[in-house]
């Protein structure tokens, strides 16, 4: 039996100071652009009464979601018994944590008043899917961290079989919460829909995966240590896996929207008639987000392409962050059918309107920002923390992992 050596990320090297640097002046920019819009108020923005939650929504989603995601790899490891994830569960809780961190800042910082969430600590509506979503969040960082710590202390690991565990059924909980933000807001018509949860569940697992690769290879590569090609083999055929489940919830979602004849008309807005949407869903989301990643990763030309496995994982973001735009910013646009299977006289307040929506610079800074405080806090905890193995070089023949 093998026992893995875990030794913080000492980089004293360009590449790692460079690239901290460059993430701290990112989130300075984006704290100047949060400031401009609290500062100025939400006109300065592309939101408006119809289009509430903005292009930082987007980036807050995309990141939440990836958080539970990304502590998968610690899941299969230790609930699960995967020996060749086991090494890798404590970077994979470290990214969760950093992940989820982002998402909130930019959350937060786009309320406009940051401090209500005194408001929303303090005081609950239990009807209310946004005050459980409060209990997950923070539920999550301290499940995390208590899994975290019961797998660098010796003295506490016969605790983290049972943390895992916990950590495991909560992430999915956070998941279906932040899913059921959609699946429950029947008055918009692209929402209306029980799949959402699941849908976000698996969408989490391909989007975590994906940040997970990005972030390993990249903490390698800083500090000059080396991955085997089994285990780099192992995450990408299983990142393949995420990928096509989330190409098949989203057909499974649009079918049964297509049955629904209510349904027909948003369907017809995102995949045909939405403009800059139906471009988002089928050459982001399908094409870049699905249908590339898995050549690049299932392709007998890009076998042995570590660069190949690289790109995929981008693009799956990339897709991915299509994909939440259009869930989110598509869905607001399509115009609300406030009496349903009833003709009424429209009035000329933007009844049966598309809502146009162009995101500001401001916006755009603030989310970027969101994923450089990830980065940052990722960047930083490996390199205080033991997260990483010394090696991660395959098993010779006949050893044990």
């Amino acid at each position: 039996m093998i026992r893995t050596q875990y030794r913080e990320l000492y980089c004293s090297s360009p590449r790692y100071w460079g690239g901290l640097a460059a993430l701290a002046f990112i989130i300075l920019v984006g704290l100047g652009a949060a400031f401009y819009m609290e500062h100025n108020g939400h006109f300065v923005t592309g939101m408006s009464n119809q289009i509430v939650w903005g292009l930082p929504h987007v980036f807050a989603i995309f990141l939440i979601v990836a958080a539970s995601g990304a502590l998968n790899v610690a899941s299969i490891g230790s609930v699960f018994g995967g020996p060749m994830y086991k090494p890798l569960g404590r970077f994979s809780g470290l990214l969760s944590i950093g992940l989820l961190a982002g998402g909130l800042v930019v959350l937060l910082l786009d309320l406009g008043r940051p401090d209500r969430l005194i408001v929303a600590i303090t005081t609950y509506n239990f009807k209310s899917i946004f005050a459980w979503n409060i209990i997950l969040y923070t539920g999550f960082f301290t499940i995390v961290g208590l899994y975290l710590w019961a797998m660098m202390d010796r003295k506490f690991e016969q605790f983290k079989r049972p943390i895992g565990f916990a950590a495991f059924f909560w992430r999915l909980a956070l998941t279906t919460g932040t899913g059921s933000i959609f699946g429950f807001l029947v008055a918009r018509e692209a929402y209306d829909a029980a799949i959402m949860a699941p849908m976000f569940i698996i969408m989490s697992f391909s989007y975590g995966l994906a940040f997970f690769i990005i972030t390993l290879m990249a903490a390698y590569w800083w500090a000059d240590r080396s991955i085997g090609d089994l285990r780099l083999a192992k995450l990408k055929n299983l990142l393949g896996v995420f990928v096509g489940a989330v190409l098949y919830f989203a057909l499974v979602y649009h079918l049964t929207n297509l049955y629904i004849t209510q349904h027909h008309g948003v369907e017809r807005f995102i995949l045909l008639d939405g403009g800059i949407y139906t471009n988002m869903f089928w050459i982001g989301q399908v094409v870049i987000g699905g249908i590339i990643p898995l050549f690049l990763l299932y392709s007998p030309a890009f076998a042995s392409s570590r660069f190949a496995i690289a790109v995929a994982s981008l693009l799956v973001l990339i897709g991915g962050f299509f994909q939440i735009y259009v869930i989110v910013i598509g869905g607001q646009a399509f115009p609300m059918n406030l009496f349903p299977g009833k003709e009424v006289l429209e009035s000329s307040f933007f009844d049966g309107v598309v809502a146009a929506y162009s995101p500001s610079l401001a916006e755009a800074l603030l989310g970027i920002a969101g994923v450089a405080v990830s980065m940052a806090l990722v960047a930083i905890g490996a390199r205080m923390l033991r997260v990483l193995p010394e090696s991660l070089e395959d098993p010779a023949d006949g050893e044990c992992v």
